[in-house]
């Protein structure tokens, strides 16, 4: 395994993400501040002194997420689409959890983004409630799941360290291994029943041409059961844009194909 941010010579260097093509990308990640019982409970009844404490430090992650290039060293500038921050109020355990999502349509990830955004988040909670708790301890922050590129998609595994594929020790891979050239492919509502999973990858390869119906061809060859794509009641969208038969397919595209009325 090589790290991107070294050169040959081993000194810092920032990846030059110019020639990969933009996809859609996202992360999720995850953390938890403990504190006292009677801090969450003046937490949760908004008794606090600084005044709303989750909508300040819901503010905060979404400002950190966005300005994570000046703060990590060789992070690029991203053009975020979209930044959520949401809490669970836990007062069986006495935390508060804290979860953040980046989403954009870009050359590079949003893992390091998702990462700093609850980082900030928890320590704005901290900032916010410190006048009558200094006992708080921030844990467990990591990055639950990540969307787009061409070394897949993972999602943290929720007990023992679980590695499939090329995923790292604590992370499981979802589906198969995308290798470019290549298509994810997913199957909603009552089509993920029929075939008997929710995604697959195809390298572009396979396909005899590189269209939608090419792509049900190649499906169709690897398992009889996507011969229910071939159905005219079912309905495609490339990267969540309706298409049909025609529609051209290129590398790192998102394909779904969905009956005419599905609940997602």
């Amino acid at each position: 395994m090589q790290l991107t941010h070294l050169n040959t010579l081993g000194e810092a260097n920032m990846v030059d993400v110019g020639d990969k093509r933009e996809t859609r990308r996202e992360a999720v990640a995850s953390g938890r501040i403990v504190m006292q019982p009677e801090t969450l409970k003046l937490l949760s009844d908004g008794a606090l002194p600084k005044g709303d404490v989750l909508a300040t430090a819901r503010i905060a992650g979404i400002q950190a997420a966005k300005r994570t290039h000046e703060l990590i060293p060789l992070c690029h500038a991203l053009a975020l689409s979209k930044v959520s921050i949401d809490f669970e109020v836990d007062h069986a355990n006495s935390w508060v959890s804290v979860s953040a999502m980046c989403r954009l349509n870009g050359r590079t990830g949003v893992e390091m983004e998702a990462l700093t955004a609850v980082s900030v988040t928890c320590l704005t909670l901290y900032d916010m409630c410190k006048a009558v708790d200094k006992e708080m301890r921030i844990e467990a922050i990591q990055l639950e799941s990540k969307r787009g590129g061409v070394r897949g998609d993972y999602r943290r595994a929720s007990s023992a360290p679980i590695v499939t594929g090329e995923g790292s020790a604590g992370e499981v891979s979802i589906g198969e291994r995308c290798v470019s050239p290549c298509v994810r492919v997913k199957f909603l509502a009552e089509l993920r029943e029929r075939v008997g999973q929710s995604d697959v990858a195809i390298n572009l390869d396979q396909l005899s041409s590189r269209d939608v119906a090419g792509l049900k061809a190649a499906l169709a060859q690897r398992d009889t059961r996507f011969s229910v794509l071939s159905d005219q009641r079912t309905l495609c969208a490339i990267n969540q844009v309706m298409a049909n038969d025609t529609s051209r397919i290129t590398d790192e595209d998102e394909v779904a194909f969905f009956p005419p009325v599905t609940g997602g």
